[in-house]
Order: C-alpha cells, then sequence, then structure tokens
C-alpha cells in the first residue's frame, strides 16, 4: 500500500464517527450511560497518565521505562473493554455481524505488530551479548583484552544500527486500522453504540501508542499520524493533548539528531569516550577516566538490558490479552451455533496458529 511521505497528517477524512454511532434521538439508560461514562473517564485518565508534566519528562518518551508505561496502559484499555462487554450483558448471538468482523480485523493487525514490536526488542537483546563480552573484557587486565573489547564494540554497534525490516510493515498495517476507524452504523441497540463507541476509543489509543514505538524503534517520524478525534467523548481532550505533546517532541528531536531510545544513547556515549582508550590500548595511561567510564558502562548496559526485558514482557501479555480475547469470542460463537469457518491464522509477521472466523 503506496502513501504519501507527509510529516504532517490529519485524519478523520469521514467526519464525526459519534454520529455513525449515536444517531439523533438515541437516548440511554442511567445504567448504560453510567457504564459508557466510567469507561471514558478511565481512558482519559490514562491518557493524562502518559503525557509528560514537564519538559525533562518529555526525554522519557524515548525511554523503554515510557514504553513500558504506554504498554500497560493499552493493556487495561483492551481489559476493559472485554470488561465492558460482560457489564453490558450482550450476547453473542445478539453481536451483528459487522461488529464481530471489526473486533476480530483489530486483533489481528495488533497481533501483527506485537510479533514486528519483539522482533526488534529481540534484535536489541541480541546486541546485549556483544556488550557482555565487551565488558568481560574490559574488566578483565587490560592489556591482555582491550583488542578483544574493542572488537566486540564493533560488532554492538554494527548490530544495533542495523535497520529491522519488519518496522516497515508497521505503518502499513497502521494505515488499514487508521482507515478502519469509522465505525459500522448501529440501529436499534443502545447496546451496540457503546460497544462500538469503546472500541473507537481502544483503537484510537492503540494506534498512537503504536505509532510512537514504531517511529521510535525505527528512527523516523515521517509517518507519525495526527488523529483528529470529536469532542463528544470524554477523553477527546487528554487524547489531542497527549498526542500534540509527543508527536511535536519527536518531531522537534528528528529535525537535530536520529530518534533513538534513551538507554540506547547512554550506551552510546559512553562507549565514545571508552574507544579510543581500547583501540589505542592506552587505558593504563588514563586509569581513572577509564575505570569510571567502564563502570558507567555497566550502569547503563544493565539499564539497557533490563529495559528490554521489561517491555517484551508487556508486549508479550498484551499479545496474550488479544489472542485470549479472540478466542473467548469465537468459543462463544461456536457455542451458540453461529456458522464460522475456522482456518489458521496467517498474521503478517508470523503464523500464531489460531482459528479465526
Amino acid at each position: 500500500m503506496s502513501r504519501p511521505q507527509e510529516p504532517h497528517r490529519a485524519f478523520f477524512p469521514f467526519g464525526n464517527p459519534f454520529r455513525m454511532i449515536s444517531p439523533k434521538g438515541s437516548q440511554l439508560s442511567p445504567k448504560l450511560l453510567q457504564l459508557l461514562n466510567s469507561f471514558e473517564e478511565t481512558l482519559a485518565q490514562r491518557m493524562i497518565k502518559l503525557n509528560p508534566t514537564n519538559k525533562s519528562d518529555i526525554f522519557s518518551l524515548f525511554s523503554l521505562s515510557w514504553m513500558k508505561l504506554a504498554m500497560e496502559s493499552i493493556s487495561e484499555t483492551y481489559n476493559d473493554i472485554k470488561a465492558l462487554i460482560s457489564n453490558l450483558d450482550l450476547p453473542v448471538c445478539d453481536w451483528d455481524e459487522k461488529w464481530i468482523d471489526v473486533y476480530l480485523d483489530i486483533s489481528v493487525k495488533l497481533l501483527d505488530i506485537c510479533n514486528a514490536f519483539n522482533s526488534e526488542l529481540s534484535r536489541l537483546n541480541q546486541g546485549q551479548l556483544f556488550l557482555k563480552c565487551a565488558m568481560h573484557n574490559l574488566e578483565s587486565p587490560p592489556s591482555k583484552q582491550l583488542a578483544r573489547a574493542c572488537s566486540s564494540v564493533d560488532g554492538f554497534r554494527k548490530h544495533i544500527h542495523t535497520k529491522n525490516p519488519r518496522l516497515d510493515k508497521c505503518w502499513t498495517i497502521l494505515d488499514s486500522l487508521v482507515e478502519s476507524l469509522d465505525l459500522p452504523k448501529v440501529k436499534n441497540s443502545a447496546k451496540g453504540k457503546i460497544l462500538m463507541r469503546a472500541m473507537y476509543g481502544v483503537k484510537v489509543e492503540i494506534v498512537f501508542v503504536y505509532s510512537v514505538f514504531t517511529a521510535v524503534f525505527s528512527g523516523s517520524a515521517e509517518k507519525l499520524f495526527n488523529l483528529n478525534v470529536s469532542e463528544t467523548y470524554l477523553w477527546a481532550q487528554a487524547f489531542m493533548d497527549l498526542q500534540t505533546s509527543v508527536n511535536k517532541e519527536i518531531r522537534n528531536t528528528s529535525n537535530r539528531k536520529p530518534i533513538a531510545l534513551t538507554e540506547l544513547e547512554a550506551v552510546d556515549v559512553t562507549l565514545k569516550r571508552l574507544y579510543p582508550m581500547i583501540q589505542e590500548g592506552s587505558a593504563s595511561d588514563h586509569e581513572d577516566v577509564f575505570q569510571n567510564s567502564v563502570t558507567e558502562l555497566r550502569t547503563v548496559g544493565d539499564s539497557f538490558s533490563g529495559g528490554i526485558e521489561l517491555l517484551t514482557k508487556e508486549v508479550d501479555g498484551f499479545f496474550e490479552i488479544v489472542l485470549s480475547g479472540r478466542d473467548a469470542l469465537l468459543s462463544n460463537l461456536r457455542a451458540d451455533g453461529s456458522k464460522i469457518e475456522p482456518k489458521k491464522m496467517q498474521t503478517q509477521t508470523g503464523n500464531v496458529g489460531q482459528v479465526v472466523r
């Protein structure tokens, strides 16, 4: 799917999505309105939590810790959708076929991108092998091990700066998610309107978080989205503030230098200070500087490694949440006697071996 390379892109071309799910004259009961408001207010609070509150916090946008927080947020929101479906007491047999298609279409795309992110985290983690080898050699007697440490650092740099082609596919999948943000029309079903409205909120948050991840991992802000959200949503202002703050900082940073993970930059800065000493074999001539730099490399390397591990767990956890939601829906469809033809689900980035509608 081709697309112009424009830095600022605004959606929605299809108008106000609220009109499609809540036509004039429709009324929600107090109970349903409470469920909807609770969902949307919680989503707003999550978006506020993700928004940096001062300049120093903004730089954490490129950190593995912020990315972990963002993954936790979308996992909680996705779980809220599952809880909302249960609270609505809307049996699957009453679901419109279009709603099912929306749910399954969203989930398979999310699994695709999770696979791509996991491949990138795995690639970064593999780079830790070079870094650990360098550390082992640097902490041994310098006269014997500096050449090996130099080779390990070269290997680390070459590996880390290798591009992951799977990340390019993320933008294509995100494009399709954005294009599908216009939801099916819902008639004569107040519960259906709430379900579609909530699913819209989930998609918006996930598209935003995933686009930030893809920009940071790929080092490019050229394809970031500008999503326009109707003010009728209780989380709309929180989202627009978050999107404006984050996208502005990412684009400003990309105009000055390539985008990179904060923890990875810290490793790179330390290596730049160490590399001349180990390359020239002059560590013994700068003993204090050398030892301090080695200690710092151990610290920033551990931070990088630990951050990758924690973020990988969050991505894996979200993958399982999405997958379990699919399985539950499909099991209910079978129990209700729905006519579905199971087949193996082949995602764009790998076969997860699950049946889909």
